[in-house]
């Protein structure tokens, strides 16, 4: 078991504060590699960004929380060896479950999102609360989630068609009656790999920035955290597909989009599937013109920094850049 601040982790209250004063956000990666997450310490070392670690309850249950805290203080200490003053969180991202949170807050996560935004609104802020008022206890922060995204989390499915926008007039009581210390809301964006549909005439629709402007008013200086906002890699799609795979019709969310609303109130955007596409684009392509390798080093150290190149382009986006002490 592990306090964070004795993994060098910091509490994410005052790194999305800041973020909101100063209209950027904070790249929030999920990992599920050491290629993705040495690329991540790879990007936020080189441009001296901020960035929240997200592992998911499936990651934690697989490699356990030992190994997770470890490997994140190992980026900590990275870039302290650099002369770096790191802000690096270790976030859980869509634990479901009140016992997935407490797990994650045991072994030393700085942060953690509780996932009830299926349940009723009532439901909602019963679990919310409760993980809140056993995550304020040991100093550690909260995100919780208000209106449905559509698609799906980490398994790969596509997304469907539906999503349940938030209701910015519920968003005051909710965050009153919990107390939780950021939200990720729904304003158009999806998980999965159709995360928008065009028009008839191919035009993508625009998020729902209507929204996202009366949730400030009616909750100013309130971090409001944005899932689903991977671009989907038009490059690394086609690369996917080229070598044996079969994803049609991926539809991600247009940059110029993510980044407008990084400079509102948005103050942490999610971005799981960019690294995904990436790393296996790359490793299909290096495979198939490697038949007879059977060191997986042939692929992963050409992986690394590709995905490098990808977290300094999404840390560009959100402005993030130069943001440490």
């Amino acid at each position: 078991m592990y306090k964070y601040q004795d993994l060098g982790l910091t509490n994410i209250d005052e790194m999305m504060a800041k973020a909101y004063r100063e209209g950027y956000a904070i790249p929030a990666f999920n990992f599920i590699s050491i290629e993705q997450y040495s690329g991540i310490i790879d990007a936020i070392s080189e441009l001296k960004s901020p960035v929240m670690l997200l592992v998911s309850p499936n990651l934690l249950r697989q490699l356990g929380g030992t190994i997770i805290g470890r490997i994140s203080q190992s980026g900590v200490d990275r870039m302290k060896e650099m002369g770096l003053n790191p802000e690096i969180s270790l976030h859980l991202d869509h634990g479901m479950k009140y016992e997935d949170c407490v797990e994650a807050i045991n072994y030393g996560f700085s942060s953690v999102m509780i996932d009830g935004s299926a349940l009723s609104f009532e439901d909602n802020i019963a679990l919310t609360k409760k993980v809140v008022d056993y995550a304020h206890s040991r100093g550690v922060s909260v995100e919780g989630e208000l209106g449905v995204l559509s698609g799906a989390e980490e398994e790969g499915e596509h997304a469907n068609d539906s999503s349940k926008y938030t209701d910015p007039k519920k968003v005051e009581e909710f965050v009153r009656r919990t107390d939780v210390d950021c939200l990720a809301i729904s304003i158009g964006t999806s998980h999965g790999l159709v995360k928008m549909k065009a028009d008839k005439n191919g035009n993508l629709p625009e998020l729902k920035y209507e929204i996202l402007k009366e949730i400030e008013k009616n909750v100013p200086n309130f971090p409001i955290v944005l899932h689903g906002s991977s671009a989907l890699i038009p490059k690394y799609m086609k690369m996917i597909n080229d070598y044996g795979g079969n994803i049609p019709n991926s539809v991600g969310i247009p940059e110029e989009q993510v980044a407008k609303v990084a400079k509102m109130a948005v103050c942490k955007v999610n971005i799981a599937s960019d690294g995904w596409v990436t790393a296996l684009g790359l490793t299909r392509k290096i495979l198939a013109e490697n038949p007879a390798s059977i060191d997986s080093r042939v692929f992963t150290l050409k992986v690394r920094p590709a995905l490098k190149e990808v977290y300094i382009n999404k840390i560009k986006l959100l402005g993030s850049e130069n943001k440490l002490k």
